[in-house]
C-alpha cells in the first residue's frame, strides 16, 4: 500500500489525510485481491473527497487500469484523459498516454467495449479515431503523437473518408517532418490520393497531387530502398493516368472542334508527362498525321489562290465611284 511521507498531505488536515491514506490502501487491496468493484467505490472517494491530494492522480489512474482490465474500454480512456486534464504534471502521462494508445488501438482492430464489465457491446473503429485525435491534441510533443495520426489515417481510410485522412497525413508530414514515420506517410499520403482518381476522362486534380507525394518521397527519402519500389510504381501509374488525359483532350480536338493547333498542344504534353510511355508513342503518332494535314491544307491554298476581284467591284470596296 501507499504511505503518507514528508508532504504528501499538504492541504489536508491530519483526519482527511489519514482518510485519503486509509482509502488507498483499501483500495489497493481490493484490488489486488481481484475486487474490482470494492476498489474502484474506494478510488471514487478519494478523487471526489480529495481532489488536491497527491492520491488523487494516482486514484484516477488505478481507476483506469481497472476498467481498461474489464474491458471497459470507454470508461477506462476517458477516466485517463481526466486524469490527464486535472493533473497534467503528474509523473505518470506518459505512461497514461501509452495506455490511451492501447486501448485505441484496440477499438481499430474491432474489439468491443463492455458494457459494465460483462456483456460486449458493438464494434466501433469510429471511436478509435476519435481516440487518436485526443491524444494528439493532449500530447502533441509525446512519441505516439505522430503514431496516432498515423492511425487516424488508416482508420479514415477504412470507413473511406479519404479527405480526412489525406488531411490527418498531412498533419503528420508538416508537424513531424524528422519522425521515422515520416517516409511512410509521403507514401501513404501519394496513394491516398491516387486512390481518388477516377480514370484519364475525369478532372486530374487528385493525379497531380499524387504525382507531387510520390516525387516529393523519392527526393526526400532516396535511401529508403523498402519503399522506393512503390513510389517508382505508383509515380508510373499516375503518369500514365495524366499523360492518357493529355491524349484523351487532343482527341476530343482533333476529331471534333478540327483545331489542329489545340490539339497539337495536348499531345506534346502528353509527350511531356510521360516521355517514355506508350501513351507518348501515340501522341507523337498523332502530331505526325495532323503534320501531315496541316501540310496538305497549306498546299491545297497554294494551288487555289484567291481569284482577282473585278475593277469595279475593287473600286466600290475603297470608296472610288
Amino acid at each position: 500500500g501507499w504511505q503518507a511521507q514528508g508532504g504528501v498531505l499538504a492541504g489536508l488536515g491530519s483526519d482527511e489525510g489519514r482518510n485519503a491514506l486509509d482509502f488507498m490502501n483499501k483500495a489497493r487491496a481490493a484490488e489486488e485481491a481481484g475486487q474490482s468493484s470494492t476498489a474502484l467505490k474506494a478510488y471514487t472517494v478519494v478523487v471526489k473527497k480529495y481532489p488536491n491530494s497527491i492520491f488523487a492522480a494516482e486514484a484516477l489512474y488505478h481507476t483506469g487500469l481497472i476498467y481498461q482490465k474489464r474491458q471497459q474500454y470507454y470508461k477506462a480512456f476517458d477516466t485517463y484523459q481526466s486524469m490527464l486534464g486535472r493533473y497534467p504534471n503528474s509523473e505518470k502521462f506518459t505512461q497514461v498516454i501509452g495506455e490511451q494508445y492501447r486501448i485505441a488501438s484496440l477499438l481499430a482492430e474491432g474489439q468491443r467495449s463492455r458494457i459494465w464489465g460483462m456483456f460486449p457491446g458493438f464494434r466501433n473503429r469510429e471511436k478509435s479515431i476519435e481516440y487518436f485525435e485526443i491524444m494528439v491534441r493532449t500530447a502533441p510533443y509525446s512519441d505516439y503523437a505522430p503514431l496516432a495520426l498515423m492511425n487516424a489515417a488508416r482508420g479514415y481510410k477504412k470507413i473511406s473518408e479519404e479527405e480526412a485522412a489525406i488531411d490527418a497525413l498531412d498533419r503528420m508530414i508538416n508537424t513531424y517532418p524528422r519522425s521515422a514515420l515520416t517516409p511512410d506517410a509521403y507514401l501513404r499520403i501519394a496513394e491516398t490520393h491516387a486512390s481518388l482518381v477516377d480514370g484519364p476522362y475525369y478532372d486530374q486534380a487528385a493525379t497531380k497531387d499524387a504525382i507531387t507525394y510520390y516525387e516529393d518521397y523519392m527526393i526526400l527519402f532516396p535511401s529508403d530502398i523498402g519503399g522506393m519500389a512503390t513510389a517508382e510504381k505508383g509515380l508510373a501509374n499516375m503518369k500514365q493516368v495524366l499523360a492518357r488525359s493529355k491524349l484523351t483532350m487532343g482527341e476530343y480536338y482533333y476529331k471534333y472542334r478540327k483545331n489542329y493547333q489545340a490539339a497539337k498542344v495536348f499531345y506534346n504534353e502528353a509527350i511531356t508527362v510521360y516521355p517514355d510511355s506508350e501513351v507518348a508513342a501515340e501522341a507523337r503518332t498523332k502530331l505526325a498525321v495532323i503534320d501531315a494535314v496541316l501540310q496538305r491544307q497549306s498546299g491545297n491554298a497554294s494551288a487555289n489562290p484567291e481569284p482577282a476581284a473585278p475593277a469595279a467591284a475593287k473600286k466600290k470596296r475603297f470608296g472610288i465611284f
